[in-house]
């Protein structure tokens, strides 16, 4: 069959372009891991040598020649597959996969000698021989085992992570049976063009994955962060050093705070397993606890708590932090200092206020905060990331008050 050059030009420049693209993307995502680099592009060099593959079967005449290319096509079709299973399904054995391929590919070599699996007539035309459909078969289980190891993967567990594998795996054997229906029916193959294509398709799913487990395990470190500014060293320092001192004072005392206060470290621990909203009455007992160790240090310390609602979800450790800046920066060494704790709920949202009388702050100078406490700004931002609520801060001369509005389950629908 003579090439046709404006058919192999249309078919050929967008495949080129789209497998050029895919180098470079794949070259430059941050999030894609060095070995699924390598086996990726490894793939992109597959499927342009099997653009050059189904070329060369319309431009050579030499009978070795042909069977060559045929060998080679054959061979290195499942390859792709495979490797997709490496980057689909990470925690698979594969070597069962490459001992199948191996084979394969030394089926289709006794072409040069026999047509068990294809042969060329006399005229040059391509005939399949008993054992043609061998790779077909083979590509077809593979799809299989890539489907159901893709079901598998943990990090593959959404339907929509799912379905490309299934896209991918019927489309690639939709293709197959084309070429057998309709052979040369362009100058490229229906079953490269669909190879191309798929690899699109499995670099945007391991983006995604990849993406979402990096996000992951920023919040487990932010978690970490969080849990560990929580618990200070000053803090803790000074409570050991209460409950010390209450040892040759008050005993029955110090009983009740390394009680309190091992509550108080229990909780901050298991926050850090804590991905959801926890529900505003654990966050107020958390709270409760910590001013109560504030309150053996500092009996001049004074918490009001006007509760009138506590069943909404809430970010973990949201509350405590603002007591804790209320009493630390704002009351303590003050005798009538007072820290106010309010929640109630309005006609769509619910109101979480904590207000203090003592040295007021000017919130323009948040941002100057040190980062080894976990600040105000960090509540402000997972309030309006985790439950698309709002803090506001009002402070002056005296007096501090903290407004945190946190809409209703039924509005964030």
């Amino acid at each position: 069959m003579e090439l046709d050059v404006t058919i192999w030009i249309k078919t050929v420049l967008p495949l080129a372009l789209q497998l050029f693209g895919l180098l470079f993307i794949v070259s430059i995502d941050p999030y894609v891991r060095n070995r699924d680099k390598c086996r990726l592009i490894l793939v992109i060099l597959i499927a342009a040598s099997l653009i050059v593959q189904n070329t060369l079967d319309d431009v050579t005449t030499s009978h070795g020649l042909l069977i060559a290319n045929e060998v080679y096509g054959y061979a290195v079709r499942p390859v792709i597959i495979v490797l997709f299973l490496y980057v689909l399904c990470p925690s698979m054995r594969k070597r069962y996969a490459w001992i199948v391929v191996g084979l394969n590919a030394l089926l289709y070599m006794t072409a040069f000698f026999a047509p068990l699996t294809f042969g060329y007539d006399a005229d040059g035309n391509f005939v399949r021989g008993p054992l043609g459909f061998v790779c077909f078969a083979l590509n077809f289980a593979l799809l299989i085992v890539l489907v159901a190891g893709a079901i598998r993967e943990r990090s593959l567990r959404r339907f929509v992570e799912v379905a490309p594998p299934i896209v991918i795996a019927t489309l690639i054997i939709a293709a197959s049976i084309a070429d057998v229906i309709f052979p040369n029916y362009h100058t490229i193959s229906y079953l490269t063009i669909t190879l191309v294509s798929s690899i699109l398709f499995v670099i945007i799913l391991l983006h995604l994955a990849l993406a979402r487990e990096n996000e992951r395990m920023m919040q487990a470190n932010q978690r970490i962060r969080i849990v560990m500014s929580q618990i200070q060293p000053h803090f803790l320092f000074n409570t050991l050093s209460t409950i010390q001192a209450l040892c040759m004072t008050d005993p029955e005392k110090a009983f009740a705070t390394v009680e309190k206060f091992g509550a108080y470290l229990r909780n901050n621990i298991s926050s850090l397993d804590q991905e959801e909203m926890i529900p505003f009455s654990k966050e107020l007992e958390h709270t409760r606890i910590y001013a109560q160790i504030e309150q053996i240090r500092f009996p001049s310390v004074r918490i009001e708590y006007d509760i009138r609602d506590d069943d909404f979800p809430v970010p973990a450790l949201i509350l405590q932090p603002l007591v804790e800046n209320a009493i630390r920066h704002g009351i303590r060494g003050m005798d009538d200092g007072c820290v106010t704790v309010s929640a109630t709920r309005a006609m769509d949202h619910h109101r979480i206020i904590v207000s203090d009388n003592g040295r007021g702050f000017d919130p323009a100078k948040l941002a100057e905060q040190d980062d080894t406490h976990i600040g105000i700004a960090n509540v402000r931002e997972r309030v309006e990331t985790m439950c698309g609520g709002t803090m506001n801060i009002e402070s002056g001369g005296e007096g501090t008050t903290v407004t945190i509005l946190i809409p209703a389950e039924e509005e964030r629908l």
